[in-house]
């Protein structure tokens, strides 16, 4: 008889928890990224166990974001980005983000943040702070987010572009105003949600950053 073929790397099985009940697990297409269906059960709040459910799980694994921030101009580095998705939700298809992309097979998030920062912006990070960790789409992929904030220096204009030919990617940098920037995001001019959150965070711990970083 003939062995199974290999799981896609991006795709194990569902781990053991208790609780949860895994009734089927299968990889129904693997190409660079995977997608699983799942028949399971889990115990409910109420008590009991839930009835049986079939989840389409995308599995895209672990990635990165860096919001670049340079304490002494108090500006940030922010990116353009053609995106197909956002054109077919509705919205115009270049986004403003951060700097992000996914880890290589056991890569630290710290520096796969300095690799995606270099290569999608050209900066280098001075320092890092760790802002957390958040689930993007918990409804349907398994993708964790590792956020970070880099110290760089901003005292150039954006309007550099960047990206990996190899990978057809293309960003365009811009820099604004810390101020600017959380404007942005409180009139909704920012739609990319870990933008909106890195944001946030800075706007929070903006003071704090500034004296450790220019002290």
């Amino acid at each position: 008889m003939d062995a199974s073929p290999p799981r896609h790397p991006k795709a194990p099985p569902i781990p053991p928890h208790p609780g949860v009940e895994i009734l089927a697990d299968e990889v129904v297409w693997a190409q660079r990224f995977a997608m699983q269906r799942v028949v399971f059960r889990h115990e409910r709040f109420s008590g009991g166990m839930s009835g049986t459910m079939t989840w389409e799980l995308w599995r895209r694994g672990r990635g990165v974001l860096v919001l670049p921030y340079d304490p002494i101009t108090d500006r940030v580095a922010l990116i353009e980005q053609f995106r197909l998705p956002a054109l077919a939700a509705g919205l115009a298809p270049v986004m403003t983000e951060c700097p992000a992309g996914l880890l290589e097979s056991g890569e630290d998030p710290e520096a796969s943040g300095r690799r995606e920062l270099r290569e999608e912006t050209g900066l280098v990070a001075r320092d890092m702070v760790l802002i957390g960790r958040h689930m993007l789409m918990q409804g349907g992929c398994d993708e964790l987010l590792f956020f970070w904030c880099a110290q760089v220096d901003l005292t150039q204009p954006g309007g550099t572009v960047h990206g990996l030919l190899s990978e057809n990617e293309e960003t365009r940098v811009t820099v604004v105003a810390a101020e600017d920037a959380f404007a942005m995001v409180a009139e909704n001019r920012i739609e990319n949600a870990p933008a909106a959150l890195a944001l946030l965070w800075l706007q929070v711990h903006r003071a704090r950053l500034r004296a450790t970083w220019t002290a």
